[in-house]
């Protein structure tokens, strides 16, 4: 009997309500009780006084998939729509309520009752696509496409292949560099050493990249997603299909990072001589991989991670990258530094036990078939 494929969505549902309580409670402290305001005044959320653009996109949009994967998630259990639209527009809502409620308590944030009813308004919005895709069928068909084309235990894979993007939106030492985070390590490690007077961890060296190194970490950086996916996914055409977007996302979300950090006519940047010919060579590494077994894939897949995770974290920064987090840390985009941040600098891990755990059982199994 063929084992029952796991829901993604699941895990994507509860990636994505980390996020949104990351970016509502940012920059977590400091923590303050309301003087003078009793529970009645702290229950009723204020009107604001002012109406900025941006949060009033981002307050409306960003609950939209949070409405939708909550449906999508009840419905999977085996709930009827009825009862997967109820749960779908009261969770959020109420997620949503109580965040604003905390924000209370942090000087640096404003709750308001506008911001609720716009996140409310998401919602609901994610609620009526996910059921008029669900009542027209088109729910039941991915499900079943996702059962063709991709292995049983692929749902933490296809997790991470949908996070990847988010994590390239933050500057980094390289196009499509992701998984720098020893350097931080150290850092933090020896403050706090520091303040207990123990001795210091050994400063991590870092080094200016030359062209072959950079050429490199470029490269590594598409063929580690593009590993991922095809260490997930059975064999079959619609593998050049998962290559070919992951190289297009890749590409778009680097296009995003650059246009936001310095401007609409900067989205091209990132594209320079040496980065031009290691998307391309990766890009078509990738489509020759597409031919192997699953399991093959998973095995270089970690030797794309490790690699990866070897030469960015001794990369040093330089005046591009210094600026871009300049401007990151000055602008609009601060509410969502953390995130995309850490996503980009734990991603690579991620993947790699996903990797590691898909070998594992799958040996597993192996051994135990008769």
């Amino acid at each position: 009997m063929s084992a029952r494929p796991r829901s993604s969505t699941l895990w994507l549902w509860a990636a994505y309500v980390a996020l949104v309580l990351y970016a509502s409670l940012h920059p977590f402290g400091p923590w303050t009780w309301p003087a003078g305001s009793s529970w009645t005044e702290l229950l009723a959320l204020p009107w604001p006084r002012y109406w900025p653009a941006l949060d009033l996109w981002a307050n409306a949009l960003g609950y939209v998939p949070l409405g939708f994967l909550t449906v999508v998630v009840v419905w999977r259990q085996g709930a009827g729509w009825v009862r997967a639209g109820v749960v779908g527009c009261v969770f959020p809502s109420a997620l949503a309520y109580g965040l604003e409620l905390a924000q209370h308590g942090l000087a640096s944030r404003v709750p308001s009752l506008a911001d609720w009813a716009l996140n409310t308004l998401g919602t609901t919005l994610g609620v009526a696509l996910a059921i008029a895709l669900g009542l027209s069928g088109q729910l039941t068909r991915a499900t079943r496409w996702r059962e063709r084309w991709f292995v049983p235990h692929a749902a933490g894979a296809l997790t991470l292949w949908a996070l990847w993007p988010l994590g390239l939106l933050f500057p980094a030492p390289l196009p499509l560099a992701q998984g720098q985070f020893l350097p931080e390590v150290v850092s933090l490690a020896n403050a706090v050493l520091t303040d207990r007077g123990w001795p210091l961890l050994p400063t991590w060296a870092l080094a200016q990249a030359p062209p072959s190194w950079a050429l490199a970490v470029t490269a590594l950086g598409l063929l580690a997603p593009c590993g991922l996916v095809l260490a997930a996914s059975k064999s079959g055409w619609h593998r050049v299909l998962c290559v070919t977007l992951t190289l297009a996302v890749g590409m778009g979300a680097s296009c995003l990072a650059a246009a936001w950090v310095h401007g609409p006519d900067k989205a091209w940047s990132w594209l320079t001589p040496a980065t031009v010919p290691a998307v391309a060579a990766a890009w078509v590494a990738a489509l020759c991989l597409s031919l192997l077994p699953a399991r093959w894939n998973a095995l270089l897949g970690v030797l794309w991670l490790a690699l990866l995770l070897g030469l960015v974290n001794r990369l040093a920064g330089d005046p591009f990258l210094e600026a871009s987090l300049r401007a990151w840390l000055g602008g609009a985009q601060v509410r969502l530094y953390g995130v995309v941040q850490w996503v980009g600098r734990l991603w690579p891990l991620f993947a790699l036990a996903w990797l590691l755990a898909s070998l594992t059982r799958r040996q597993d199994r192996a051994v135990r078939a008769p």
